[in-house]
């Protein structure tokens, strides 16, 4: 196992660097930068442009020079000083950035988690074990309304029941009177009552998802010789469903986590503009939009960077759970 470990922690490195090149040639496509941009529109509005201040920034980060060298001069930036480069749009340093949004994806998200296996794990057991009953009936209902109904469309209906029937103020992450203020528990309360809106809309489709594949796995192993022969020796049917079938079946949750990390960063980039949240989805948006490259290529190193750490996390977790996979790696 710790030769696993070790050998994936290896390749996380050649891949994590990859991954960097081709994320930074991607946001270098398109023709011309954010200062060329900025530059033009100040000409086109008479205001004064401050030369010297844009040679300094031209220089520090090489926008003039070849793509290879820009790259390795924000790179090197991060690996030995952690300095991701300067928001041109914000006129701020990516660190600055990140450390307003990031504390609030994080918490936004981790409690979607919890909120995606919480539900799924109750739903998709139920309707395993109570399978062609009303309950499992409405269950596959609702599930295929997840997945079929779009985000931006769940949110703007809880948006609306907010403020309508709540009297709830529509729109990120805290009311007017909180958003500037000092940290209180007034202010945590606050925050609480504005995160069940986007937890409830985030989570909806992976909930959906995972409620049929739970239920698939579910009632799969139901079947097999292994529960027909622990019946027959008179196993309890309760001690018998958590003990064996529901552990195998529990894999899928486990293995999504490498596709969940990604979104403490992300998050749902649709949803947070919707919702006008203070994450770092509506920032990346924005960034891609104005060609704020640093910002926007920050924000999906740091996505991949969680994609990769995920996924290792995830092969962990199925081997704590499931014994043949222990097996698989011995």
């Amino acid at each position: 196992m710790l030769r696993f470990v070790g050998r994936r922690l290896l390749y996380m490195v050649p891949t994590l660097l990859v991954i960097s090149v081709i994320s930074f040639a991607i946001i270098q496509a398109p023709p011309g930068d954010f200062l060329t941009s900025y530059v033009a529109r100040l000409q086109d509005q008479g205001e004064f442009v401050d030369r010297g201040r844009l040679a300094a920034l031209e220089a520090r980060y090489g926008l003039g020079e070849p793509i290879y060298v820009q790259y390795w001069k924000w790179i090197s930036g991060i690996l030995f000083h952690l300095d991701f480069g300067w928001s041109f749009e914000w006129n701020l340093p990516v660190r600055t950035l990140l450390a307003r949004t990031l504390p609030f994806t994080v918490i936004l998200s981790l409690l979607t988690i919890v909120f995606i296996w919480v539900v799924s794990f109750a739903i998709g057991l139920y309707s395993a074990v109570r399978q062609y009953s009303v309950g499992d009936y409405v269950a596959t209902t609702l599930g295929f309304l997840g997945l079929a109904v779009p985000n931006f469309l769940l949110a703007l209906l809880l948006m609306w029941i907010s403020f309508r029937y709540f009297d709830q103020s529509v729109g990120g992450l805290f009311s007017p009177e909180y958003r500037e203020a000092a940290w209180s528990l007034g202010r945590v309360w606050d925050l609480l009552k504005h995160l069940w809106i986007p937890i409830v809309v985030i989570g909806t489709a992976g909930t959906a998802s995972l409620i049929r594949i739970l239920r698939a796995n579910l009632l799969d192993e139901l079947r097999k010789p292994y529960v027909v022969a622990a019946r027959a020796r008179g196993v309890r049917e309760r001690r018998l469903l958590i003990r064996y079938p529901v552990r195998v079946a529990m894999n899928p949750l486990f293995s999504t986590v490498g596709w969940i990390l990604p979104s403490l960063i992300s998050a749902d980039v649709i949803v947070s503009t919707v919702l006008s949240l203070q994450t770092t989805g509506q920032l990346l948006l924005n960034a891609l939009l104005s060609q704020d490259m640093f910002l926007a290529g920050s924000i999906i190193l740091l996505g991949a960077m969680l994609t990769v750490i995920g996924t290792l996390l995830s092969d962990l977790a199925l081997a704590w759970l499931d014994p043949r996979v222990r097996l698989q790696y011995r």
